[in-house]
């Protein structure tokens, strides 16, 4: 009976490991690689020599200007931006979002050798034991631009300091910057990218002109490092659109928009027509505004108000895309703005009562809108817009 139990336990066994060798094999054939820029990370980086961590904390040490303008960039917190955590945590984020928030594989817990069956949302995932946390949660720091292959990559190759520096532009020229802020793609019928900041200068007058750096890397004559003496150099706080990932920080904005108000008389008699217009012109940068995440927009009001502070008459316009993710990802519509294009905005109201009035027009450059911040739980600390331009107009109705 023993032997008989015995022979059974070892048909058992043996069935199982041909069970899961074929299972394993099959699996493995099934195995599809990546293909797309935005699917891989940049492989892990050796430390160059002269340093002792990846860290930006760690390059402030001496480049200290560079350190603290990357910590008032949204670079500095492209991880731990809220809303970009609301949408890893859906089931429906799959595993490449993350590689442009934080680019290097050591700040990735794992590292992606394929797709089983080439579907996203089955990554083949291997233990990284090069992973930093510590480095995670710097986003897109120095390392992410300029270490590659055990060196320091920079625009002149200095060689000053106390680490490798290898001169490399074209690594360092607008195509980096584009290698993220460029990311189109229908991932799934209702998961799509529409980030085309890099195609929209493409087609801008500007392209061969002007890129990225001329404005987000303003050129500035100064010291690198103290004590070694001053030479070209950019700024690092990356500006852009000036709105905070969270209300205690501090950011920079470069706002391209320039806004025309027309004048309005101090004084006006009973059923005179009031009109206004507001001239917008995106006047300053060689892209789209708003450009990037397709959530963004701007919105421009009017509020009438007598003396008693009560509306009388009130309108808001906007600018920016409308999508519709579910159950297909679509652009609905696009109001944009083009380089160097401008769009009139007007206000009129029939003056029907005598006293003073106060017409209120506002523009504001919002993030995305609040029942969409509502929905994420993004809280009343994460800023969702801020004031670009806001002026009272007083005047007397007699």
């Amino acid at each position: 009976m023993k032997n008989k139990l015995l022979l059974i336990f070892k048909f058992i066994f043996i069935n199982l490991i041909i069970f899961c060798f074929i299972q394993c094999k099959d699996d493995y054939n099934n195995i599809q690689p990546l293909e797309h820029s935005w699917d891989f990370a940049i492989p892990n980086q050796e430390l160059p020599e002269g340093i002792a961590s990846l860290s930006a904390k760690q390059c402030g040490v001496c480049h200290q200007t560079h350190y603290n303008e990357w910590k008032l960039s949204t670079h500095a917190q492209a991880w731990t931006d809220m809303q970009f955590q609301a949408e890893l945590k859906k089931e429906s984020s799959p595993f490449m979002c993350i590689n442009c928030h934080i680019p290097l594989q050591n700040q990735q817990e794992y590292i992606i050798k394929g797709l089983i069956d080439g579907d996203i949302y089955k990554p083949v995932k291997k233990r990284n034991p090069y992973f930093d946390k510590e480095l995670q949660q710097e986003g897109i720091n120095c390392a992410s631009c300029h270490v590659r292959d055990g060196a320091i990559i920079g625009p002149t190759g200095d060689s000053k300091g106390i680490h490798k520096t290898v001169k490399d532009t074209q690594h360092l020229s607008e195509q980096l910057c584009i290698s993220c802020h460029n990311a189109v793609a229908v991932i799934t019928p209702d998961l799509a990218c529409s980030f085309e900041t890099g195609d929209e200068w493409k087609e801008s007058p500007y392209f061969g002109k002007k890129n990225c750096k001329t404005c987000h890397m303003e050129p500035i004559n100064r010291e690198i490092v103290s004590g070694y003496g001053k030479r070209l150099s950019h700024y690092h706080f990356f500006p852009g659109s000036g709105i905070p990932k969270v209300d205690t920080l501090e950011t920079k904005i470069l706002n391209g928009l320039v806004i025309y108000p027309s004048e309005l008389e101090k004084s006006y008699s009973v059923n005179d027509r009031l009109s206004f217009n507001l001239k917008v012109k995106n006047e300053l940068t060689g892209h789209k505004i708003p450009t990037g995440d397709p959530e963004r927009f701007i919105l421009i009001s009017f509020i009438l108000k007598n003396e008693k502070r009560e509306t009388i008459s009130e309108k808001t316009d906007r600018i920016g895309e409308r999508w519709e993710w579910h159950p297909e990802a679509k652009k609905i519509s696009d109001t944009n703005l083009f380089p160097n294009e401008e769009r009139i905005f007007n206000f009129s109201a029939l003056l029907s009562e005598k006293g003073k009035f106060t017409l209120t027009v506002k523009v504001t450059k919002h993030r995305l809108s609040q029942e969409h911040a509502d929905y994420n739980r993004l809280g009343d600390n994460y800023p969702l817009f801020i004031t670009i331009f806001e002026q009272e107009y007083l005047m007397n109705i007699q």
